[in-house]
């Protein structure tokens, strides 16, 4: 490990231990470990490869970089992000065939489930498993970046599902546009395995259906899902 990414880390966990936890929350994690120790589970094995070179990512690996986004954005929105225990963190520079959804514990320092996650057909227009572009219009089937607050939970025709609320500029019609979480067969290990990618969405953040209970139980009403590339 070198020193400069040790920094990092203890960068970021000064900051979530205390802006970014609850009241009360920093005396509750871990009060003897050090820093590093509280955030090593989130430096990734090795640095990330270009894109070109399709990288391997292992389970709960998050991008320190990502992480400091999501957490600032935490911070921005924290009048409505109701429970800040829990994130979940949505890395669009991987490619669909990796579990990139993270579903982080901030206040314990650790990554508690990766799964694999659904892009958009229009992020995506030649299949290719990589989310290229984003948008906010209506029509465009296309993901959508930025800080959503997750909603209540309701059973449609995927099943048990979660609204999102967009909180950004670039998110604020999605549900409008009806982007939830879902479960969907096209999300599966063995088809990404076979082809490279999975299934794409009309937007929304489409999990497996094997997966769509422990996302859910996780991330629940009042967290803050965070997607970005």
């Amino acid at each position: 490990m070198n020193s400069g990414r040790r920094r990092f880390l203890g960068a970021i966990a000064g900051t979530a231990a205390t802006a970014f936890l609850p009241r009360g929350a920093t005396a509750a994690v871990l009060p003897d470990a050090t820093t590093w120790s509280l955030w090593q589970g989130y430096l990734p094995p090795a640095p990330i490869m270009p894109q070109t070179v399709l990288p391997e990512v292992n389970h709960g690996d998050v991008s320190p970089a990502l992480l400091a986004r999501a957490l600032a954005a935490m911070d921005s929105h924290s009048a409505q992000i109701a429970d800040r225990s829990v994130m979940g963190l949505v890395d669009f520079s991987v490619p669909s065939r990796i579990p990139r959804l993270h579903i982080v514990d901030v206040a314990g320092g650790r990554v508690l489930s990766s799964h694999l996650v659904a892009h958009g057909k229009g992020s995506d227009p030649a299949n290719s498993g990589w989310a290229e572009r984003f948008s906010n219009r209506i029509g465009s089937e296309a993901s959508s970046s930025g800080s959503f607050l997750v909603g209540e939970t309701y059973f449609g025709r995927h099943g048990r599902s979660r609204r999102v609320i967009g909180l950004d500029a670039d998110n604020d019609q999605a549900e409008v546009r009806g982007i939830v979480i879902h479960a969907a067969s096209y999300v599966d290990h063995d088809f990404a395995a076979q082809y490279g990618r999975i299934g794409r969405s009309q937007g929304c953040f489409a999990v497996g259906a094997g997966e769509i209970d422990s996302v859910l139980d996780q991330l629940g009403p009042g967290r803050l899902l965070f997607a970005a590339r």
